[in-house]
């Protein structure tokens, strides 16, 4: 039992290590502008953008703020189904669903830091704008406003 216990004890000591040389590891992210069209007008946001796997996969995970007029936006280029969850994510965000023109298709409000919960699209998306929690209810961005960006071909960003 005692070698047992020993084993156990070096896998885990080497998962969390992998952990943390992968925390280590963080992706750089370019910046950009978006706007949003609200019914009380236009908001802009400054984001990042991301576009590889690597930035996707790891989002706005670790962060412990994020700026009032920031966010992320993920360019997955084609239309398709998305999911997203808080795992690592340290603030609690608002996701919007976008679809090919900028249309806002579908918002999943104040996502819980670190649930694994899956937050689906609920239709096909080609991109997803994450921003602070309470963002969408404070400026009252509903389903069919437009996110503007050059991503989406719409004169914006």
């Amino acid at each position: 039992m005692p070698f047992r216990r020993s084993i156990l004890f070096a896998v885990a000591l080497l998962i969390g290590l992998a952990g943390i040389g992968r925390a280590q590891e963080l992706q750089h992210f370019d910046k950009s502008s978006v706007i949003v069209d609200t019914a009380a007008g236009p908001r802009k946001f400054t984001v990042e953008m991301a576009l590889t796997p690597a930035q996707q996969e790891q989002g706005l995970m670790y962060r412990r703020k994020l700026a009032p007029d920031a966010g992320m936006l993920f360019d997955f280029v084609a239309m398709g189904s998305r999911a997203f969850w808080m795992k690592n994510t340290l603030i609690p965000l608002d996701m919007l669903f976008i679809e090919t023109n900028g249309r806002i298709a579908d918002i999943h409000e104040r996502a819980v830091p670190l649930s694994e919960e899956i937050i689906p699209s609920a239709l096909p998306v080609r991109a997803v704008l994450e921003l602070n929690g309470g963002t969408v209810a404070r400026l009252g961005i509903k389903i069919g406003d437009t996110v503007h960006h050059p991503i989406f071909n719409n004169n914006g960003g």
